[in-house]
């Protein structure tokens, strides 16, 4: 009787506890926010505003100017124009290129499979830096310098590993009963590839196309080593061009960011509903 008393005597509010979670929750949500919220007030300030007068606070005077001089002085429509076309050719190639590797790997048999794909993970473990100078080799031996191609490629290389890791993981949760079910219906395995296995691993192809287009659209070193001419440079490689040798305009970069960051934010706000959606596979089988 008595331990039954102390029990109750210790049972946990659940309001209390769901406000405490919430809170909590709110707080983390503030501090990520606050530097987004920070690069929207540093774009319409000058460079006295952003160290001297007010560096943290809602700016005086909001100077739309900045986005004038970054759109026309500085080219960040060029520079924009092409990290989107690098950006969504790479989340294209990859996408496809990785979805039919993983297929292959994750659900036909075949004697070098395993080997395949231990090979394709490998590459998640070579830093970039090492093989520069032989890409710089490769690139001006094709003779694909200051091309669109000459970034597309490399890239896509570089995120086909990751992006068939996560797929091969998500394809082998999948039942194998879909695929006998499309061929007792007589679908053959590219109507049964497109039409059951692509719509169910969609999630999972969000997912990856969201990792990928930020990795392409901020890649620097690459950019840097490969691109010299001034109408094929992406937006990290022009906002360089910001800062001179005696004078940085702060306030044109911090808007040149802000418009750089537009793409990322609509991209994620585009697929998260995609990766946030439970599929139910076992639903599908049934």
């Amino acid at each position: 009787m008595r331990s039954s008393v102390v029990r109750s005597k210790i049972r946990i509010n659940p309001f209390r506890s769901e406000t405490l979670t919430y809170g909590f929750l709110i707080l983390y949500a503030l501090i990520s926010a606050y530097p987004i919220v920070w690069m929207l007030f540093y774009s319409f300030k000058n460079n006295n505003e952003i160290f001297v007068t007010n560096p943290f606070g809602i700016p005086t005077v909001f100077r739309i100017e900045n986005y004038v001089k970054a759109l026309t002085e500085f080219n960040v429509v060029i520079y924009f124009r092409n990290s989107l076309i690098v950006s969504l050719s790479v989340v294209a190639a990859t996408l496809v290129i990785a979805l039919l590797f993983s297929y292959a790997t994750a659900r036909m048999e075949w004697k070098l499979s395993s080997f395949a794909r231990i090979y394709m993970t490998a590459g998640l473990f070579i830093p970039v830096q090492i093989i520069l100078i032989p890409l710089l080799i490769l690139v001006k031996d094709f003779h694909l310098t200051n091309t669109y191609w000459s970034l597309i490629i490399p890239y896509t290389a570089f995120q086909i590993p990751f992006a068939s890791m996560i797929l091969y993981g998500f394809l082998r949760s999948i039942p194998f009963e879909l695929e006998e079910a499309a061929a007792i219906d007589g679908a053959g395995i590219f109507q049964t590839f497109f039409r059951v296995i692509v719509p169910i691993v969609t999630p999972a192809v969000a997912t990856v196309a969201i990792f990928v287009f930020l990795s392409a659209w901020n890649e620097f070193t690459v950019a840097l080593i490969l691109i010299s001419e001034e109408s094929l440079k992406t937006l990290p490689l022009g906002l360089m061009s910001f800062q001179g040798a005696f004078n940085t305009d702060w306030g044109a970069m911090g808007a040149a960011l802000v418009i750089s960051s537009i793409p990322t934010i609509l991209f994620y706000l585009i697929f998260s509903e995609q990766v946030e959606r439970a599929m139910g596979v076992a639903g599908a089988v049934k």
